[in-house]
């Protein structure tokens, strides 16, 4: 009789053990799996600065700033023309809620004139910060960030910047935290 017992007590531990088993892979399973962590840029819109004309050609110039909001101002000789829309640039960042993206780019780069000359495009701030801001993503993974980025264009006179149509490129870093 005591022999059976021992039996059933090593039976009965087994069966414990196989359903705690059981239930822990149950748990694990019913855990949903970590959000991917890569990130999607995507540029919807390139910055534009408008029309715009220098008021006495032998001026020494002046700026035309887009900041990210869409505003527009210039300083020193520079007449802004409603003739031509301006508007920052816009991105649009995928990646999962709970994440921090780092933004860094170069401070200003070159445009190149479509009659000659060249103009300084001095990059930034964006909506999230300048050069080197961390910022979070909004929401689930479903969801898009939008990064807005001004600029301000350092305009010499009308013998250094022809008129025409000035184009360039600039990067942005996005890295994730």
């Amino acid at each position: 009789m005591s022999k059976q017992f021992y039996y059933n007590i090593k039976f009965l531990t087994f069966l414990f053990i196989v359903i705690i088993q059981l239930l822990s892979l149950q748990t694990l399973r019913s855990q949903p799996g970590l959000p991917t962590r890569s990130i999607a840029i995507i540029p919807t819109q390139s910055i534009s600065f408008g029309a715009f004309c220098l008021i006495n050609s032998g001026s020494s110039g002046g700026t035309v700033q887009v900041d990210w909001q869409g505003n527009r101002l210039s300083t020193g000789q520079i007449f802004l023309l409603n003739t031509y829309p301006w508007h920052p640039a816009i991105f649009e960042i995928h990646l999962c809620q709970g994440r921090n993206v780092v933004i860094t780019y170069s401070s200003s780069t070159t445009l190149t004139g479509s009659n000659g000359g060249s103009i300084t495009l001095n990059i930034g701030p964006t909506e999230k910060g300048g050069n080197g801001s961390s910022f979070a993503v909004n929401n689930d993974c479903n969801f898009i960030t939008i990064l807005r980025v001004g600029g301000t264009l350092i305009i010499a006179n009308n013998a250094s910047n022809p008129a025409g149509y000035y184009t360039g490129n600039f990067s942005i870093t996005f890295n994730q935290q």
